[in-house]
C-alpha cells in the first residue's frame, strides 16, 4: 500500500506552536481548540503584515525543528515501513523549508520516508521541476491507496484520487466539515493504524 501523509498537524503539533507565536508577537491569545479556522490570519484576527510577519516566523529553520511530535506518529509510521507499506509525506509548506523539515524527520526517527512539496495554498511558486517539489500534474499522476490529511483546503485535491481512503486527522478546523464516505475521521494515530489495518 502506498500512503499520502501531510505534514503539519499530522505528524507536528504545528498549530500549538502558531498560537505560543501570535501571542509572543501580538499578544494574541486564542486557545488551540478556538483555532476554529485553517487560515491561520482568520484564527488568530491578523491582518496581512501580522499574518506575513507569523507566518516567517513559524516557518524558520529553529522554529520548525522545535515542533512536537504529534503523538505515535513517528510510531505507527515505521510500524507501516516495516510491514512493506510506502510512505510519502506530501507538505503545503514553502520549498524553501525542505532542509529543516527533512532534518526534522530524520531525528524523528522517519528517515526512510519520502518528502514532498506540494503548493496546495496558494503560498509559493514552483519554478522547476526539482526531486522533491510537485506540480499538481505530477501530484495527480502519483497512486495512494490511503491518505492522512488534516486540512479542508486539501481535500479538493485527494478528491482526484477516488479510490483512495481519507484519514481526517481530527483537529478544531475541520470538525463541521461535511466528510465524504471514504472519509474518515480519526482522533489520533492509534486509530489512523486501526483503519490501514
Amino acid at each position: 500500500m502506498r500512503i499520502y501523509v501531510d505534514f503539519d498537524d499530522c505528524l507536528c503539533e504545528t498549530a500549538q506552536a502558531f498560537t505560543k507565536i501570535a501571542f509572543r508577537l501580538f499578544g494574541k491569545r486564542v486557545p488551540y481548540e478556538e483555532v476554529r479556522f485553517f487560515n491561520l490570519k482568520e484564527s488568530f484576527d491578523l491582518n496581512e503584515e501580522e499574518y506575513e510577519q507569523m507566518m516567517e516566523e513559524g516557518h524558520k529553520p529553529e522554529i520548525l525543528l522545535s515542533y512536537r511530535e504529534t503523538p505515535g506518529a513517528s510510531e505507527v509510521i515505521n510500524a507501516l515501513l516495516d510491514e512493506g507499506h510506502e510512505v510519502c509525506i506530501i507538505t503545503g509548506r514553502p520549498v524553501m523549508t525542505y532542509e529543516p523539515s527533512r532534518k526534522w524527520l530524520d531525528e524523528h526517527g522517519l528517515n526512510r520516508v519520502e518528502l514532498f512539496f506540494l503548493d496546495k495554498y496558494g503560498r509559493d511558486t514552483f519554478y522547476q521541476k526539482g526531486s522533491y517539489n510537485l506540480e499538481l500534474e505530477d501530484f495527480y499522476g502519483m497512486h495512494f491507496d490511503y491518505a492522512v490529511e488534516d486540512s479542508p483546503l486539501a481535500f479538493q485535491y485527494l478528491d482526484h484520487f477516488p479510490d483512495m481512503k481519507v484519514m481526517v486527522f481530527d483537529r478544531p478546523w475541520n470538525r463541521e466539515c461535511q466528510l465524504a464516505d471514504r472519509y474518515l475521521r480519526c482522533a489520533d494515530w492509534n486509530a489512523i493504524r486501526r483503519a490501514i489495518k
